[in-house]
């Protein structure tokens, strides 16, 4: 089997029922309700393993970007199957941590790192901070001190390639926050001195240019870059261990193909093979985005004057993707429900125009109580979720092996007001 050959993780049964792994979305939803995202493990622990064996004959570690799917149930499958972590805030080390990433296999990037982040990292054992800036640097070296250690800082650099992605996910131009530039010797100036400070162990340097590139240029130009500037450093006579190319490999939305990481295996192995560079790489849409769905319910079917639009319970605090991104998922008849009968709109209850989950869709004619699947919901999605209108986003669970396992059940409204408190007032 290709790369690109692996099966679709969910697919109709002989029923004509989305099921995955042999097991009914239907029965999903009638005994764990819904909204609820669903997870086919297989095809994660198929992914993951894919992309590993893709990038293996250029040596390097795989840590899985915990930003685009942090359930522990998810992170601990990856962590069995072989993968450390790309974290970006504590919350997500004590993630990493607590569902079995070794800590010397967690990679720590963001460009605002709090102090006590920091110090955690360290007393943690931490293999990597990727620092972004000469004040994240001295803050480090300052607290590495205070501890009497040296601290593993690879430098995020910022190259200047632009992909052709969504501006708010494109990180690689010198006008966004994230790294520091390579031109006029800013980048190369703040690694020699953190080759000098005694407190800092250099660990290389690190890259990651924006998501959902589905074009390989955009890496090639970025990559050559990189290995031209860790090059030169080397000729300096700096210790230069190691390359960290993030993560970013685009997915199909359209029509949920797994990723044929093949081209990218090969575009790595002719750069870097014969380099002397370890290298490290932080996959995370392209393991999770086609590896879950967002289960939701009809609630009404509404024909306006133009149009019809399904009212489902599920929302933009559930997936905030279409409306924050202008993203596009496909959206699928969980049962038989016949042929499609016309375009509509799937929203969801928030009081905003902006709350749908797919605008002229083509759908069925449906009831209240029929389920739709919101497809490649794996990655952007239960991260992103929030309780807006007072709704309990909804809720996780991951089928792995044939069996259904609940990750995460929907909090219940009396569970949301509990964690708040009322000041005594007079």
């Amino acid at each position: 089997m290709t790369a690109s050959a692996r099966p679709l993780a969910f697919v109709r049964n002989a029923d004509g029922i989305l099921s995955v792994s042999g097991v009914s979305l239907l029965d999903i939803a009638a005994q764990h309700g819904a909204p609820l995202y669903v997870y086919s493990g297989d095809g994660i622990r198929s992914d993951y393993q894919r992309f590993a064996n893709a990038v293996a004959p250029a040596g390097g570690a795989v840590h899985f970007a915990l930003k685009s799917n942090s359930a522990l149930g998810v992170i601990a499958l990856l962590a069995r199957t072989g993968a450390g972590a790309d974290i970006v805030s504590g919350g997500e080390m004590a993630r990493a941590l607590s569902a079995g990433i070794p800590p010397e296999k967690i990679v720590f990037s963001g460009v605002g790192k709090s102090a006590q982040e920091i110090a955690d990292a360290l007393d943690a054992g931490i293999g990597q901070l990727n620092a972004e800036s000469p004040q994240e640097v001295e803050a480090i070296s300052q607290i590495a001190a205070a501890r009497g250690v040296r601290a593993p800082v690879a430098l995020r650099v910022n190259v200047d390639v632009a992909p052709d992605t969504h501006a708010k996910i494109s990180t690689g131009q010198r006008s966004t926050k994230f790294g520091v530039s390579t031109s006029q010797n800013e980048a190369a100036n703040l690694y020699r001195r953190m080759a000098a400070d005694p407190h800092i162990a250099p660990a290389g340097l690190a890259v990651h240019i924006g998501s959902q590139i589905i074009n390989l240029d955009p890496f090639e130009r970025a990559y050559s870059a990189l290995l031209a500037f860790g090059t030169a450093l080397r000729d300096e006579g700096l210790d230069v261990p190691g390359l960290d190319l993030g993560g970013g490999i685009g997915v199909d939305y359209d029509n949920g193909t797994p990723c044929d990481f093949a081209a990218y295996g090969a575009l790595i192995s002719r750069l870097f093979a014969e380099s002397g560079f370890k290298l490290g790489f932080e996959p995370g849409r392209s393991i999770m985005a086609n590896n879950g769905v967002l289960l939701t319910r009809v609630i009404y079917v509404k024909d306006g004057d133009n149009k019809r639009f399904v009212i489902v319970d599920a929302a933009m605090n559930d997936l905030l993707r279409p409306t924050l991104y202008e993203a596009h998922h496909t959206i699928q008849a969980v049962g038989d429900y016949g042929a499609d009968i016309g375009p509509a709109d799937v929203v969801g209850p928030v009081c905003e125009t902006g709350d749908y989950l797919g605008q002229d869709r083509m759908m069925p004619s449906l009831d209240a109580g029929d389920t739709l699947a919101v497809m490649s919901a794996g990655a952007y999605g239960s991260v992103m979720a929030s309780s807006y209108n007072t709704r309990p986003p909804a809720g996780e669970a991951m089928v792995l092996d044939g069996a259904c396992h609940m990750l995460r059940r929907q909090r219940t409204v009396s569970e949301l007001l509990a964690e708040e408190s009322i000041p005594a007032l007079d």
